[in-house]
């Protein structure tokens, strides 16, 4: 059985979504479909870049991966088709593709297959959806369109090191109004190297790492690594981006001290 999966920004108001999981069924009835979100917000790349790319991976190979995120094309931003880490992505290349992966992916091709209509407001469903049929009857992705060598690159903020100083950014909120960083564990042991530290939020400060939202009392504020690895500064049980008063792109500051 199939596995196509649906990332959008079109909510649960419109009939978007109900005619995109309709036009897949009357295909391929057989198919399972997965929604990862539709609460993008609008046009949001980076928002849909990191659900995609912390979630993709959890699905048996050979699942295909939706992004209806600013699917509009243009001769700036065409339409592609990628097979990457045994997953299938089919979406626009305005750059999200770069946020997603760590590396090139393995295989990139450009649609040259037609639409359905001749609208071309809603790709997804006139577009996206035959290529994503076609590969789910186990057909090659070659047959789609033309080989491309890369993909449009969209650099993405990288925490500021020093020798005992870490410069960080908030680069998502979730449901929970926890606030996710672009500092990794990784990068975090690396400069921190076992040392005592202060991680400096505006008027507030963290002197320790936990292992859960549980291991302060309700109301205090909490760092833990996420299951992504990324630094979260959270709440326990209350929301952190309306008390602390932090948003996507605020700064997060880690000294070490000796």
């Amino acid at each position: 059985m199939p596995i196509i999966t649906l990332t959008s920004d079109w909510g649960l108001k419109d009939h978007y979504l109900a005619s995109v999981k309709g036009k897949i069924l009357s295909n391929l009835p057989d198919t399972q479909i997965v929604d990862i979100s539709h609460q993008i917000t609008p046009f949001n790349i980076e928002q849909a870049a990191f659900v995609v790319k912390n979630c993709y991976a959890d699905f048996p190979k050979g699942s295909i991966h939706l992004i209806g995120i600013d699917t509009e094309e243009s001769e700036k931003h065409s339409h592609m088709v990628i097979f990457h880490n045994d997953h299938y992505f089919i979406g626009t290349d305005n750059g999200i593709f770069s946020m997603i992966f760590e590396d090139k992916p393995k295989q990139i091709f450009e649609l040259s297959i037609p639409q359905d209509t001749d609208s071309f407001t809603f790709s997804t469903r006139d577009r996206f959806i035959k290529a994503a049929i076609h590969l789910a009857k186990g057909k090659a992705i070659k047959e789609l369109g033309n080989v491309k060598e890369k993909i449009k690159k969209k650099i993405l903020f990288k925490p500021v090191t020093e020798k005992s100083l870490i410069k960080g950014m908030v680069i998502h909120i979730d449901g929970y109004e926890n606030l996710t960083t672009n500092i990794t564990k990784d990068l975090f042991d690396k400069v921190g190297k076992g040392k005592k530290f202060l991680i400096l939020l505006r008027g507030d400060e963290i002197r320790s790492i936990k292992q859960s939202y549980r291991d302060v009392p309700v109301g205090e504020i909490v760092a833990l690594f996420d299951s992504n690895a990324h630094l979260e500064i959270a709440i326990n049980q209350g929301n952190a981006c309306s008390l602390l008063g932090f948003d996507v792109n605020d700064p997060i500051r880690i000294e070490f001290v000796e």
